[in-house]
């Protein structure tokens, strides 16, 4: 890959600043992905075949520019593209700028991506932000059912945007594929491509480090599962759309990936690729499949990080055992296997981070002598709310952390070395905090 380094005056950096009318040959994006000590990406979108790279500095060191190389884009990959920045450093802050077709593309709002600090052996653990939230449901009236639009209050992705986050973990549900999308690779690309163009959500796209995982709307049709026929377009789609360091592991398919930030470990897990069908009556159905759980019991028993996030759509706690939630439909053995395997081991400090349900709530299990198991459920960002989740019967609910209304979850994680905590507020679409809990370390 071609990589430069450029001297240019510090007065034509700050111009990035600029406000100016979109480029006409960006479709969405950019949005930082994936970022490692010693490597970020930045996705971006172009309308049409086109020549795109991006150039950035660190704040600190403005007047070097740097370079990633160039990709072209292609109408056989939606017009998608992953910009490498291959010469970052550890702990720094980064400005970029898009290039399509060599022009410059100035917006009118920040454009930032950072890189995780080395600090073992040197300092406490940094403190850092995640946003999570899930079902992103964006109105497209000649495709959509008939009545009431489902979707609303996008401004939501604003005010995620005002929160300068690090991370955001989308948890499934971040498109919805309509019947006429979900049977062809020409309706997966358009119903991905009509949810990301969103202009509501470009500025946040553009200066927070972005992680999915999908669940049943943006994998096929609703409560689809591992039989599901356009899986493998369902893939490459996800795999276009988003930049997660990995879409799978090994030989495991799917969306299965992990990585870190800080003193933090984050699983993301795939609930559709090997899902028996809700339906289906037999002993031993598997939500998680028994090559992914065995990946993830491993990582977890010899993870060394103080947290341990395990991300996956449906509710994995809640025993209400309603909708396609871990504990209904027959895989309530699995969840309890999983349970008992983190008990067992005395792995501490494991949060599951779910969505699904269209309304939020956290759960604890919390048996004496035993390490807590948290659940952090945070739905709906702009699909229907669901009243009714306050009536289902979660006895490990957490009291007044049910939230009916669209959402979003906000984790600050702080503290010194021994003695972190989790700090997690629920922000309704206007940015009101409905409420606000603390996890301390064991």
């Amino acid at each position: 890959m071609k990589r430069k380094s450029l001297i240019i005056p510090v007065i034509i950096f700050m111009s990035w600043t600029t406000y100016a009318q979109p480029e006409p040959m960006l479709q969405s994006g950019p949005m930082p992905g994936y970022a490692d000590m010693r490597e970020a990406v930045i996705w971006i979108q172009t309308t049409a075949a086109a020549e795109v790279f991006a150039t950035y500095a660190d704040r600190e060191h403005p007047e070097l520019i740097l370079q990633t190389g160039k990709v072209n884009t292609v109408k056989e990959q939606a017009f998608t593209a992953r910009l490498i920045a291959d010469q970052v450093e550890p702990g720094k802050t980064y400005d970029y700028r898009i290039y399509i077709g060599n022009k410059p593309v100035d917006l009118a709002y920040p454009t930032v991506f950072k890189t995780p600090p080395l600090w073992k052996y040197r300092t406490n653990p940094p403190d850092f932000t995640i946003l999570t939230g899930s079902c992103a449901y964006i109105n497209q009236p000649e495709y959509d059912r008939p009545g009431k639009p489902y979707g609303g209050d996008y401004r939501i992705f604003k005010h995620m945007a005002s929160q300068n986050a690090d991370l955001m973990i989308w948890l499934g549900d971040n498109v919805y594929l309509r019947e006429p999308d979900w049977n062809s690779v020409t309706g997966f690309q358009k119903r991905y491509t009509h949810t990301r163009s969103l202009p509501e959500l470009q500025p946040f796209l553009a200066s927070t480090h972005h992680y999915a995982i999908w669940d049943d709307h943006d994998y096929g049709p609703d409560n689809c599962n591992k039989s599901f026929f356009n899986k493998n377009t369902a893939l490459e789609t996800f795999r276009l759309f988003w930049a997660n360091p990995t879409f799978g592991t090994a030989d495991m398919q799917g969306i299965t990936t992990s990585f870190q930030w800080g003193d933090a470990d984050f699983f993301l897990i795939d609930n559709r690729w090997y899902r028996d069908p809700d339906e289906l009556k037999k002993d031993g159905k598997s939500i998680i499949g028994e090559k992914q759980l065995e990946w993830l019991t491993d990582n977890l028993v010899s993870s060394r990080a103080t947290f341990k996030f395990i991300a996956i759509g449906g509710q994995f706690l809640s025993d209400a055992a309603t909708a396609e939630m871990h504990s209904a439909n027959g895989f309530n053995n699995e969840r309890e296997k999983l349970i008992r395997f983190i008990q067992d081991q005395k792995i501490k400090n494991v949060i599951f981070l779910t969505g699904d349900v269209h309304f939020s709530e956290l759960s604890v299990l919390k048996p004496e002598g035993k390490p807590a198991i948290y659940d952090l459920t945070f739905s709906t960002l702009s699909a229907g709310p669901n009243p009714a989740g306050e009536s289902w019967k979660n006895t490990l609910r957490i009291p007044g952390t049910v939230m009916p209304d669209r959402n979003y979850g906000k984790i600050s994680v702080s503290g010194p070395e021994k003695a972190r905590k989790l700090t997690i507020g629920c922000f309704d679409s206007d940015n009101h905090k409905r409420w606000e809990k603390v996890i301390e370390q064991e």
